[in-house]
């Protein structure tokens, strides 16, 4: 369900007293357990290490998961964890004094995240010994010497404070933090992880430190280390680096507040700007180390799973809504499960109600087939194992079992799932799915009230005392991802007409990922077939003539695939993620999906209601309406019915109203085809029984149109300036556009890459818009810039990009503009392209290293003609240029007085607010409010 999902950043304070720490002596860690292929130790200090080596990833993920959450702060400090995330990136009293630069300069993905019960933070890198050394003299830097002064909290403060407003944009999302603060009344779950508006403005600098010093210590942390390195090396590394801390004298309390049984329907109302309307709903329900989290869970999706759930089939398919969810809150004290449904306006609120209350409540009656239950376990089992087949996606999703208290709790939940019967699904409604403990509804004063006992929270090691660990997944070889190694093990080849790329190595778990793009039709033939070549394309995965939609995914999850079909009207785009016994079942699954879809009535009408839905939630938010302004800008001059024109919400809506299923068909039978064809696998396969596959099941199937691409058309725009009102939204979106004549051949591009990547184009917090827009001035959560040409026309832009308050639209305008002209003015330092040379080399390996990633690429190299040589050459280029070659590309291709402005805000509203506070200052009010505080 989209935009219905809890603010993920939501943490806590609580000040006492900090005593003096004394160092260790360096004991050797201690080996505490090992389960599936992750080994467990513990540091002399207290500090718990986790070990997780895959020699298949040319990558190394290291986490850093601290105990402490929101439901950690005090009355007054909301929000502190998560702002004290933000200062953590800004560098230590010690040797890393620019961290978010660092990162950069490595090259790396990473993220820091707040929620409930835990703090992360994470870096994903090119797997070198300076990358891990780094990495971790870095965290364990972090971990007791970040600099939290009140400069740097004067800037992220307003950060903060705009990433709290782009969340107030959402009405979805702020419908779900009223229904969860209602539901708990006192546990510091209600909270929101954002914190309390208030609390992030005025929070003091004196309590953020005392729970930095409190909480971010190594006995309260649990050091993750997934992907390839040497165990036994990384071990006496970590030990190197952060067995030195202290282990603090100090004695963390229990969090001991326990939320009361529920004793009646609670009811919530939001009225705020909004396009379409939302009902929520939520149960209190058990612990995550409770048994019973597992069937609740199942529950969840017996009810929500698309198209089998029983509150998609009573509200989407009877049209009373367009879309449903759930999911469930897995914590370490007792959580909440949260329904949502979205419908239009036109739509009853009550029916969907009373519908969603029935559907819910109805399995305290009727348990669920075997079949029901079956499916949702199937699909579970799946996303675990395909989760356990990837080191970093292990990596960073054990933070939230870390929180529950122990990581094998992943392994226990799996093990538990296996076990569930229909009977317990019965059992956990009769006990938590009832009206009593629902929040939606107002009090009705009950003779005999039935209330859910929420059983108390239990230790981990007591729920794992009889949990026994499975065998760890195969591992897979270590692969050198540079373009000579992915060229010399890439096989390519032409059947009938189908381009092929294949690399086959061993993977983690035998993972394979393969890519598929069917290319039909001219521009001629094409004109006017927008709307219904989006709709067939989205068709296809909705059951054919031989299987119905919940027969076809049911296969796919026997299957252990996840399959993707989209598509435009110039192409249609596949992407499969499976493993090595299953890819040839999953292909053919794909080719009946391809070759014979049911184009089932219903499932139209639904699809149709889907898109119609989105379209509608657009239509008030400021980043919709921004960018529906560009587009008219960069499209508006080709014919309406040009498949390159790109639709206003408007003109979108009222295509998807008039849209009929024959038109979807007309579309399918007249342009798909395999004619023009490339298909690229990357993984652990077999290389003969996959060219046997696409011979049988695609050689013959032929395109009924020939194809002749459609070419990008530049057009010299002169420099505009747009103000678009969005009134009721407490965050802004700017946009700045300028059309570049060029193709990824100009001798220019490899200038213009690394140019934009040193502005905002980059990955980390360092950039030149980062540095002076977020880092210095506090301006917006979210800012940077993209370059883009194409591969085989002149046609090239660059884009520029921010989030803000509406109030500080004219310092955020200026301050952008100023770093552009510093650009063009001065250019780069050598200091700083040497940086960015190094941190975009190994952004790119890091790229390939990704093996979705990388089967993408050859997929797009086989359409270009290309090889993994023009990527080298590339990177040759962008290795080779100078200061004066980058600036003079610069000022060739980057011009002011053609770059387009486009704001949209809530600029009326704040300019009232600005006039009443002038009306009336508050002393204390000063520097609340409009930018960067002086």
């Amino acid at each position: 369900m989209k935009k219905l999902f809890f603010s993920a950043l939501l943490l806590t304070t609580s000040i006492l007293g900090y005593s003096q720490q004394k160092a260790p002596s360096l004991a050797i860690p201690e080996k505490i357990t090992t389960a599936e292929g992750i080994t467990e130790y513990k540091l002399g200090n207290g500090m718990k290490v986790l070990l997780f080596p895959d020699p298949s990833k040319q990558t190394i993920t290291v986490n850093v998961t601290y105990l402490v959450g929101s439901r950690n702060e005090g009355y007054g400090e909301t929000g502190m964890s998560h702002l004290l995330e933000h200062l953590l990136f800004k560098g230590t009293n010690g040797k890393h004094k620019e961290i978010a630069k660092e990162i950069s300069d490595h090259g790396a993905q990473f993220n820091g995240t707040t929620w409930l019960d835990r703090t992360n933070y994470y870096e994903t890198f090119s797997a070198t010994d300076e990358n891990l050394d780094w990495a971790l003299d870095m965290e364990a830097d972090r971990m007791v010497n970040s600099r939290v002064d009140k400069k740097d909290l004067e800037t992220e403060m307003t950060v903060v404070r705009n990433e709290f407003e782009m969340n107030e944009n959402d009405p979805g999302s702020i419908l779900m933090e009223r229904i969860v603060s209602t539901a708990f009344l006192w546990h510091n779950y209600g909270n929101s992880t954002i914190g309390a508006r208030s609390d992030i403005e005025k929070v003091p600098i004196e309590n953020l430190k005392a729970y930095y010093q409190k909480y971010y210590q190594p006995d309260n942390a649990v050091l993750l280390i997934a992907g390839k390195f040497d165990p036994k090396k990384t071990l006496a590394l970590i030990n190197q680096k952060f067995g030195v801390l202290p282990k603090p004298e100090r004695i963390l309390p229990k969090t001991f507040t326990a939320e009361p049984t529920q004793d009646g329907e609670r009811e919530v109302s939001l009225r705020r700007v909004g396009d379409v309307q939302v009902v929520g709903m939520s149960y209190h329900i058990p612990s995550g180390l409770h048994p019973d989290y597992v069937a609740c869970d199942v529950l969840t999706d017996l009810l929500t799973d698309q198209p089998s759930g029983k509150l998609y089939k009573a509200l989407v398919e009877t049209k009373k809504a367009s879309s449903v969810g759930g999911f469930t809150f897995q914590l370490k004290d007792p959580g909440l499960v949260y329904f949502a449904a979205e419908l239009l306006k036109d739509k009853s609120v009550d029916t969907v109600k009373k519908i969603m209350q029935e559907t819910i409540e109805q399995y305290a009656k009727t348990p669920p087939t075997q079949e029901e239950l079956d499916r949702i376990k199937t699909k579970n089992q799946k996303n675990i194992e395909l989760l356990l087949n990837n080191a970093q996606r292990v990596g960073l999703g054990l933070s939230e079992f870390i929180a529950l208290g122990d990581w094998r709790m992943l392994f226990q939940t799996r093990n538990q799932l296996e076990k569930l019967t229909p009977a317990d699904i019965q059992r956990v409604a009769q006990q938590y799915f009832i009206s009593s403990n629902r929040t939606t509804g107002v009090f009705y004063p009950t003779e005999k009230p039935v209330r859910a006992e929420i059983p108390e929270a239990k230790e981990a090691a007591e729920v794992l005392k009889d949990y026994k660990p499975k065998a760890a997944v195969s591992e897979g070889e270590a692969f050198d991802p540079s373009p000579a190694n992915i060229d010399s093990r890439t096989k390519t080849e032409t059947i009938e007409g189908i381009k092929l790329a294949l690399l086959t190595k061993k993977t983690r778990g035998g993972a394979v990922f393969a890519r598929m793009t069917l290319r039909f039709g001219d521009e001629k033939s094409l004109l006017g077939t927008s709307t219904a070549a989006d709709l067939a394309a989205d068709m296809l995965s909705k059951g054919t003539k031989t299987k119905t939609r919940q027969q076809f995914q049911d296969e796919l999850d026997k299957l252990k695939a996840r399959v993707s079909i989209s598509g435009e009207s110039t192409q249609a785009n596949i992407s499969i993620e499976t493993t090595k016994e299953n890819l040839v079942p999953t292909l053919k699954l794909v080719a009946d999906a391809l070759k014979n879809p049911a184009f089932d009535a219903q499932e139209f009408e639904k699809l149709k209601q889907e898109n119609l839905t989105s379209i509608e939630s657009q239509k008030s938010e400021p980043q919709a309406k921004a960018m529906d302004a560009m587009n008219q800008l960069t499209t508006g001059h080709f014919p309406k019915n040009d498949v390159r024109y790109k639709a206003t919400l408007e003109e979108s809506a009222e295509l998807y109203k008039n849209v009929k299923l024959e038109d979807a068909v007309a579309f399918y039978k007249n342009f798909y085809g395999a004619s023009n064809a490339t298909f690229s696998v990357v993984g652990d396969f077999d290389e003969t029984a996959i060219k046997e596959e696409i011979k049988n099941d695609f050689s013959n199937w032929k395109s009924p149109k020939s194809f002749t691409r459609i070419p990008a058309i530049y057009k010299d725009l002169k420099g505009q300036n747009k103000s678009i009102e969005t009134p009721d939204k407490a965050n802004a979106f700017f946009l700045a556009y300028q059309p570049i004549k060029m193709k990824d051949s100009n001798p220019d591009y490899p200038a213009m890459e690394l140019s934009n990547y040193m502005l905002g184009g980059g990955s980390g917090l360092s950039s030149r818009l980062m540095n002076r827009i977020r880092q210095k001035d506090g301006l917006s959560y979210g800012v940077g810039s993209q370059f883009s040409a194409h591969p085989i026309d002149e046609y090239g832009a660059f884009v520029g990009y921010a989030i803000y308050a509406p109030e500080n639209l004219a310092k955020l305008e200026a301050a952008f503009k100023e770093e552009i002209e510093k650009v063009l003015k001065e250019g780069f330092t050598q200091k700083e392209i040497d940086e960015a040379k190094k941190s975009l080399m190994q952004a790119r390996q890091v790229s390939r290293s990704q093996d979705n990633s990388l089967s993408g690429l050859l997929n797009s190299n086989l359409y270009l003609g290309r090889t993994m040589k023009w990527s080298k050459e590339l990177e040759d280029k962008i290795n080779n240029l100078t200061p004066e070659q980058i600036l003079q590309a610069v000022r060739r291709n980057i011009d002011l007085t053609k770059m387009s402005f486009i704001k949209a805000g809530d600029y009326e509203g704040a300019a009232k607010k600005a006039a009443e506070k002038a009306k009336d200052p508050k002393p204390s009010d000063a520097g609340a409010v409009g930018g960067a505080p002086k």
